[in-house]
């Protein structure tokens, strides 16, 4: 065999090899592995408590997302009465029930949680995941049926986990009426975390970059353009963003940069020794006074607030 032939057959090996690493990255960007309910459920109770979880008060139901995409939400009620509400988002792969490590916290605080699917996980119809975009536009219409739902006089907050933290961030575009957000190890873009797992995975920003090509034809969306942070700086609502320090997986650098785009009041928490989405777990008592603590300074800015406007 010629040289030049096999240099050929090699450089269509490379193609091949090449098309195949972007089709499959593809792939796990835009749907990756999901969890069904029942290994989430089984997951959080092979690695905390969640017997509380069993004897509360609940109600499922359905909310009609962005385009009519139907959510399947759930309700869970405070043991005592309270006008107090919190929607928990979860991240990418996982379902409603990667949002109860946090609930207790909540309920303790005499939150009424509700836990919900996003789009494409747990028992919604399957579909692509875009990282916030359409993401955010669901919870606005979730939150707007909160209010409906529940009464529009009701105290309504926020907490994201991962891709639930960039759709939490991003809804804030749209000026939602709520009264806190609290991230949790989210992104400020797209770009560059992508960019740090093919890097991770030996892949190059080739990968991105075809990656990129193939979202964009497929569903006119441009990864680029996925950047939460684009938005915090005209935000009214206060946040507190929570990272772990030791995070490979988003770094925490990108709470960093969202933390000081914030013009509204802000906190940053970083958690030591605490990997991806595992801070709450690392650190419980730490993560406990920190969203307890976030919360009463809230509800003192809106005191001095209100106290300087009946001055006026």
């Amino acid at each position: 065999m010629s040289w030049t032939r096999r240099a050929a057959r090699a450089a269509g090996a490379g193609v091949l090899l090449t098309a195949a690493a972007v089709q499959g990255f593809t792939r796990y960007v835009t749907r990756g592995s999901r969890q069904t309910l029942e290994e989430a459920i089984k997951w959080q109770g092979d690695h905390y408590d969640i017997s509380f979880f069993f004897r509360l008060q609940k109600q499922e139901y359905t909310v009609k997302g962005y385009q009519d995409y139907i959510l399947h939400v759930v309700l869970c009620k405070n043991p005592k009465e309270s006008d107090k509400y919190v929607i928990l988002t979860h991240g990418h792969t996982d379902n409603r029930y990667g949002m109860l490590k946090y609930m207790k916290i909540y309920l303790d605080l005499g939150y009424n949680c509700i836990i919900y699917d996003l789009r494409g996980h747990g028992l919604n119809k399957r579909d692509w995941c875009s990282y916030g975009l359409r993401e955010s536009r669901d919870l606005v219409r979730l939150i707007d049926d909160t209010y409906r739902r529940y009464g529009k006089d009701i105290y309504l907050g926020l907490h994201g986990e991962s891709l639930g933290s960039a759709t939490t961030i991003t809804a804030l575009r749209y000026r939602p009426d709520v009264r806190f957000a609290i991230a949790d190890c989210g992104f400020a873009d797209l770009e560059t975390v992508l960019t740090d797992i093919a890097r991770s995975l030996h892949l190059g920003r080739t990968t991105v970059w075809m990656t990129w090509l193939g979202i964009r034809v497929r569903h006119r969306v441009s990864i680029f353009k996925i950047r939460p942070i684009r938005g915090l700086r005209t935000n009214k609502v206060p946040v507190m963003f929570i990272h772990g320090a030791d995070d490979t997986y988003i770094s925490p650098r990108h709470s960093r940069r969202m933390y000081r785009a914030v013009t509204a009041y802000k906190e940053l928490h970083l958690i030591p020794g605490a990997t991806h989405a595992a801070s709450v777990l690392k650190a419980p008592e730490d993560y406990r006074r920190y969203v307890s603590g976030f919360l009463k300074k809230v509800e003192k800015l809106e005191k001095a607030e209100r106290m300087q406007k009946e001055k006026e």
